[in-house]
């Protein structure tokens, strides 16, 4: 891996640590429990569900194979409860399949850039430091920021800029980056950064943080294919989820807060027939939200951790059908918003939706 064991790229502290834990506590009680850390980044989390819960079984899964050969390092004192997999979050069946787990119990999934990929130079993460235009989670496989900065037509440039990064100067960005790259390639992520600074209005260059956080967001999803990841991975990872099961979500932008929150709700609603007395069978919800919209860090905790700052945090817990199976149940009866009736009518919210 090229890795020194003997001393740790990166620090780590790991995000709403307590807050993760009391809400996957019950979870991790059960009989059995197996935990999925379906980002296990430098292993902070991990290591103190295996610390705490001396039952639970661990399935850790990485992208990044110097982020899985420190964890390995790390956990390593736990033995046979540990189970590291290299391999990307939606890949959850395949991985389960191949450890011979019908389901899990707990679940982690802390977005974005782990604090090894942010705080090592040479991977390309930062705005801030000089470093070769890479952006990839998986030095392995796949294509870097030099070649989509460099090769992409500027119409898909635009695009992504504004997709991903809602950057609403993303046409002046990407002239200017085509301008430049009639030049000669952009290999560096200072060339970058400069030019993407050097393209928005002197106005607003002076709020909102460095002018390039939006840009090298973009690229960075662009390159691992985040989101369309993530919109593959929280349905495959609610389906795998045991009945009394808990899985907790943390993003850090809203464009994975708001593929969550959909994910979480379309499974918190009935689906039958919205006149029915019953609740027929297999249409009821699956999901229990444990948090009302989604939770912000608290002064405290971005006092400790700054890298907290942004982070959106969104729990639900499988829902335990007891009785016979496939019998109808009467729908609940609702006093409040909704008029009675046990789902939300077309254009209706639930309470605390909304917040981003």
């Amino acid at each position: 891996m090229g890795v020194d064991m003997g001393e740790l790229r990166g620090t780590h502290v790991p995000v709403l640590l307590e807050r993760c834990l009391e809400l996957l506590d019950p979870a991790l009680r059960l009989p059995g429990a197996v935990h999925v850390d379906f980002t296990l980044g430098l292993g902070g989390h991990a290591e103190a569900v295996l610390e705490r819960y001396p039952q639970v079984t661990l399935v850790g899964l990485d992208r990044d194979t110097e982020a899985l050969a420190h964890s390995r390092h790390r956990l390593a004192r736990f033995g046979e409860r540990v189970r590291l997999v290299h391999a990307v979050y939606d890949e959850l069946p395949r991985v389960l399949d191949e450890l011979d787990l019908a389901a899990f119990h707990s679940g982690l999934f802390d977005l974005g850039v782990s604090s090894l990929q942010l705080d090592e130079a040479d991977r390309g993460f930062a705005y801030a430091q000089d470093a070769p235009l890479d952006m990839r989670m998986d030095q392995t496989s796949g294509f870097t920021a030099e070649q989509v900065v460099n090769e992409y037509e500027p119409g898909d440039l635009v695009r992504i800029l504004r997709a991903y990064g809602e950057e609403k100067f993303a046409t002046r960005i990407v002239s200017s980056i085509v301008r430049e790259r009639q030049k000669g390639r952009i290999t560096s992520t200072a060339r970058l950064a400069e030019l993407v600074k050097d393209a928005i209005p002197a106005a607003a260059r002076r709020t909102g943080g460095n002018p390039a956080k939006r840009t090298f967001q973009a690229l960075r999803i662009e390159v691992n294919g985040e989101l369309a990841t993530l919109e593959a991975a929280i349905p495959a990872a609610l389906d795998a989820l045991a009945p009394n099961g808990r899985l907790v979500v943390m993003s850090y932008q809203s464009l994975e807060d708001r593929i969550v929150k959909r994910a979480f709700t379309a499974r918190t609603r009935s689906t039958g027939p919205i006149d029915l007395p019953v609740e027929l069978p297999g249409t009821g919800p699956t999901l229990r939200l444990l948090t009302r919209g989604s939770e912000p860090p608290s002064e405290q905790e971005v006092a400790d951790n700054p890298r907290a700052a942004s982070v959106k945090l969104r729990a639900v817990e499988r829902l335990d059908r007891n009785g016979t199976p496939g019998a109808a149940r009467e729908r609940p009866r609702m006093t409040t918003t909704h008029g009675g009736q046990g789902r939300l009518r077309p254009g209706e919210r639930e309470e605390g939706e909304g917040r981003a």
